[in-house]
This record gives structure tokens, C-alpha cells and sequence, in this order.
């Protein structure tokens, strides 16, 4: 009950431990003082001061002993127990105070080896996993806590760099093959005695070739997205807009698309190659997944969340309990299923580069058809997010 009372603080649950544990003990001392101080003094004035029944209020000596009525006994001892009492609690109160006191500061002090674990392991998660602990401290439960987060660390940055170099092969093995095909297609096709069948063949060739190539090169992005652990550089959302709009405007003009942008300042923090990428899925599913006519907004925005690109667009009537499944991989709404336009991973990498980034990603279906789809970064880096947790996710 005290703990849900006083949250999560380790040190203030120590603390008021520790207070009520010597208020308990100081007033159960009190309690025995006084019982033990009420029979010592009883006994003495049974002893020195025996008691008479006498008419006579004042002490009267009988045989050398002052002789005392009973009820003034009882005067002495109560008044003896009121001032006992007092002054024992006030002592009890003032000592309590200051060993509370020394309460919170040792607390701090016992507690100050788990505050540098937590500070270190914050770094390591918002930075890189080659920072370590390395706790100087004598042997113990924590110095054994902190060698054990070493071991973990060891072992996930081990685990992390072979999947690294994974990936990295698997590129040079998967495109590989495909660039060589691609070159064999091409010299066939361009022999001058090729009949129309091999040019025909050759061009199916060349697009099945070229629908593989984009698969494995968003299959890479994801994963690298995925597993990014890359120092941050401060990067504007509104200047990448502009360089991607830039760059495949003429895709919106080929499908005679309205593209409009608006695109004040939006400051972020992050991977200006990956921001690029999520930027650039956003606008390229927006072309991709139009009706003739339609239009394509891309606005930037600064919010309390933080740095904000939303990108609408107009396209078929999408339900609301559909959306969510457009951001897990290859997954594709009925009238994409098998459509050459795209491999159903555009929004997994925006989602996945938005989620590295501490931030995330998500869509509203428009009534009259389409998408507006949101990706919000935070405008610095948040300290402690782990940003190697959909890493080890992953790899679980």
C-alpha cells in the first residue's frame, strides 16, 4: 500500500522505511522507559515514602521516614509520567526527524552505484552498444548486476554485428545474380538477328527482373532501418520534402496528378539517408496508389509531439479496420495483392525508420477515398527511449 502510495522512487520508499521502522522502535523504547521509570519510582516511594492514611494533607516523619498519603503518590507518579511522556516524545520526534533525514542520504548514497547503471545503460540505448559499465565498485549484488549487463551488452552488440554483416552480404549475393541476368537479357535482346519473340520475352524479363530488384533493395532498407545504431545530425523535414517532391514530381505529372506542398520549417534530429527513404515512400505510395485526376498533399508541421510530415493523397475508399494492416510487411489491401506496382514494404520502412528514430508512424482513411498518413519524429533525441529495442525484438 505505501509503495503504490510513493510511486516508482526507490530512494523515498527507503527513506520513509527507514523513518517509520525508527519511529516504531523509538516509541516502543519510550513505551518500556516509561512502564520501567513508572515501577522504579513506585518502588522508591514505597520504599522511602511509605504510605499512612492520615486526615493531615502535609508530610508528616514517622520513625525518621517522611510519611505520604496515597494520593499525592499518585500526584508524583502521574506527573512524572506526563513529563516523561513529553519530553521523551519531543525527543523521540526531533531525532526521528534528523535520522530520517540521514535516512535519504544514505539511501542516496546506497543507491548511487544502480543511479550510474541507469545513466550508462540510457547512453548506451540512445547511442551505440559498444559503451559499457564498468562499474567501479567493490563486489557485491549491484557490482555483480552491472557485470551481468556487461555480459548482455557483449553478447547483443556480437549478435547485432553479425546480423549487420548479414545483411551486407546478402545484398552483394542477392543482387548480384540479378544484375548478371539483367546484362544477359540486354545483350540477347540487343543482338541485331533477335526475333520480335526474344524482345518480347526479354522486356517481361527485364520487368520481372526489375520488380525483384526494388523487392530486395526495400527488404534491405528495412532491415538496416530496423537495425540502425547511427549518430543523429540534425536534419529538416521540410527541406527533404522538397528534395524528394523534387526529384519525382514528373511521376505525379505522367499520371496527371495534382502534387501541392506545403512545407514551413520542421526540425528534427536523425539519419538524413533514412529520413529520405520515409519521406520518399510516403510520396511515391501516394503516386502509386491514385485514381486518375486525383491530387497528392505534402505538408510539414511542428506539433507538441514533435516534427510532423503528412502526406494525403486521393485513391479508393480504404475501411478503418484495414489501415493498420498496410504498415506490416507485404501486406496489401485486395487491390494491390499481386499488383507489379509495389512489394507491400513501403509503409513497414516508414513505420520502422520513424519507430528508430524514437518517433512513429501512422494513417487515417479519408471518407471520400485515400490515405493522410503521418510520420511524427521528436525535434531533439529522447533520452533513455531504447533505440535498439525493435533490434533485439527482431532478433527474438
Amino acid at each position: 500500500m505505501i509503495r503504490r502510495l510513493l510511486g516508482g522512487n526507490l530512494r523515498l520508499q527507503l527513506t520513509v522505511f527507514f523513518g517509520l521502522m525508527f519511529f516504531l522502535a523509538a516509541t516502543a523504547v519510550l513505551a518500556v522507559a516509561l512502564i520501567l521509570v513508572h515501577h522504579s519510582m513506585q518502588f522508591s516511594l514505597e520504599q522511602h515514602y511509605p504510605a499512612v492514611v492520615t486526615q493531615d494533607r502535609d508530610p508528616v516523619q514517622v520513625h525518621g521516614y517522611v510519611v505520604i498519603d496515597g494520593a499525592s503518590r499518585q500526584i508524583i507518579l502521574d506527573s512524572m509520567d506526563d513529563n516523561l511522556m513529553v519530553k521523551g516524545g519531543l525527543t523521540v520526534l526531533a531525532v526521528g526527524v534528523v535520522a530520517t533525514t540521514l535516512g535519504w542520504l544514505v539511501a542516496g548514497r546506497l543507491l548511487r552505484p544502480l543511479k550510474c547503471i541507469t545513466s550508462t545503460t540510457e547512453r548506451i540505448a540512445g547511442r551505440t552498444l559498444h559503451r559499457r559499465i564498468d562499474l567501479d565498485e567493490p563486489p557485491g549484488e549491484v557490482k555483480r548486476l552491472a557485470d551481468s549487463f556487461d555480459s548482455m551488452l557483449d553478447r547483443l552488440d556480437a549478435a547485432f554485428a553479425g546480423q549487420d554483416r548479414f545483411i551486407a552480404n546478402a545484398a552483394h549475393e542477392l543482387k548480384t545474380p540479378l544484375a548478371v541476368g539483367r546484362t544477359l537479357v540486354e545483350v540477347a535482346m540487343a543482338r541485331p538477328d533477335a526475333p520480335p519473340e526474344i524482345a518480347r520475352l526479354g522486356e517481361n524479363l527485364l520487368a520481372v527482373n526489375g520488380r525483384h530488384e526494388r523487392l530486395i533493395d526495400s527488404l534491405l532498407t528495412l532491415a538496416r532501418a530496423e537495425s540502425a545504431t547511427t549518430d543523429r545530425a540534425p536534419v529538416d523535414l521540410a527541406d527533404i520534402a522538397r528534395t524528394v517532391v523534387g526529384q519525382i514530381h514528373h511521376q505525379a505529372q505522367e499520371k496527371g496528378l495534382d502534387l501541392d506542398t506545403e512545407l514551413p520549417a520542421a526540425p528534427a534530429t536523425g539519419d538524413p539517408v533514412l529520413l529520405e527513404q520515409l519521406v520518399r515512400n510516403l510520396v511515391e505510395n501516394a503516386i502509386k496508389y491514385n485514381t486518375p485526376g486525383g491530387w497528392v498533399r505534402v505538408r510539414t508541421e511542428t506539433t507538441a509531439e514533435g516534427s510532423r510530415i503528412t502526406v494525403s493523397n486521393t485513391g479508393v475508399v480504404v475501411a478503418p479496420h484495414e489501415v493498420p494492416m498496410l504498415f506490416e510487411p507485404f501486406r496489401r489491401l485486395t487491390d494491390r495483392v499481386g499488383s507489379a506496382r509495389g512489394s507491400g514494404l513501403g509503409l513497414s520502412i516508414v513505420r520502422a525508420v520513424a519507430r528508430v528514430h524514437d518517433g512513429d508512424a501512422d494513417a487515417q482513411a479519408r471518407p471520400q477515398g485515400g490515405l493522410d498518413v503521418n510520420a511524427t519524429l521528436p525535434t531533439r533525441p529522447t533520452p533513455g527511449r531504447n533505440r535498439t529495442g525493435h533490434r533485439e525484438q527482431r532478433a527474438r
